[in-house]
């Protein structure tokens, strides 16, 4: 049943266009700007209008199905829902609920100034553990997040850098607020590469997950056509989980459209 479930909301997403009867995009995803890194958000929102489609695959078959729209050029709203073992053999692992996503730009980027939004986020990433009542990778939860442009020569960097505190703590106890930072860039007009650091002070105690050393994650983009991006995505390079394989791989696919 859940699994029908996703599926009518993976159609309905990908066919909310066509209900509004645009034939044609007012814009391409090569204007809009990223609105996460890997898992850290940016400041930045879709422009009124706009919505995007998210698949990522994860490992031991997880499937992460979103979508976002910007109801204004400040305000976004978004859900997500997935499993574990959707591609596999055996009953897929539902998430507990349906996350949702939350983005309000309180100030636009000028030349003095960053870009700053307010958000919260519930999803978080991996597996839902039960015992510890989160996610392999909490959510951000509620956030704070500068974002600020870099221009050198012909080659500009997004600078990221936020404060955030996850509602995911009863299991572990560790209600700690933490910080993280990202940068991204743009090599060509369709290879981006972004890169991420959560120090993760709310991930580093006793029961916890992780071993202290924070989590950095990299993901290497190729816009493959003006509506659709592709990302692979590599997880906790530093080994924060401890595990045997040095990092995880993800792939991430993304549609942008306009009503």
């Amino acid at each position: 049943m859940r699994l029908f479930v996703l599926a009518v909301m993976l159609f309905l997403i990908m066919n909310i266009s066509s209900v509004f009867g645009q034939d044609e995009a007012a814009d391409s995803y090569y204007g809009i700007q990223p609105r996460n890194l890997v898992d850290a958000p940016t400041a930045w929102t879709l422009p009124r209008g706009c919505f995007d489609v998210v698949l990522r695959a994860y490992p031991n078959g997880g499937i992460l199905a979103s979508t976002a729209i910007g109801l204004s050029n400040r305000f976004m709203i978004g859900i997500s829902y997935g499993a574990e073992g959707v591609i596999a053999e055996e009953e897929p692992d539902w998430n507990p609920k349906i996350e949702f996503n939350l983005k309000l730009k309180l100030i636009d980027e000028a030349y003095y100034l960053p870009a700053f939004s307010l958000g919260f986020v519930s999803q978080g990433y991996g597996y839902y553990d039960d015992d510890l009542d989160r996610y392999v990778y909490k959510s951000k939860g509620f956030y704070a997040v500068i974002t600020r442009s870099l221009y050198l020569y012909n080659w500009t960097v997004g600078g990221h850098a936020g404060i955030n505190y996850s509602l995911e703590d009863d299991g572990d106890n560790d209600d700690d607020p933490t910080l993280f930072f990202g940068i991204d860039t743009q090599f060509n007009n369709n290879i981006g590469l972004v890169m991420e650091y959560d120090v993760a002070l709310n991930d580093d105690k006793s029961g916890a997950l992780g071993r202290g050393r924070g989590y950095m994650n990299l993901g290497l983009k190729w816009l493959y056509s003006e509506n659709l991006e592709i990302e692979a995505i590599l997880k906790d390079l530093l080994n924060n989980r401890g595990n045997d394989d040095l990092f995880g791989r993800e792939l991430r696919l993304t549609y942008m459209e306009y009503f």
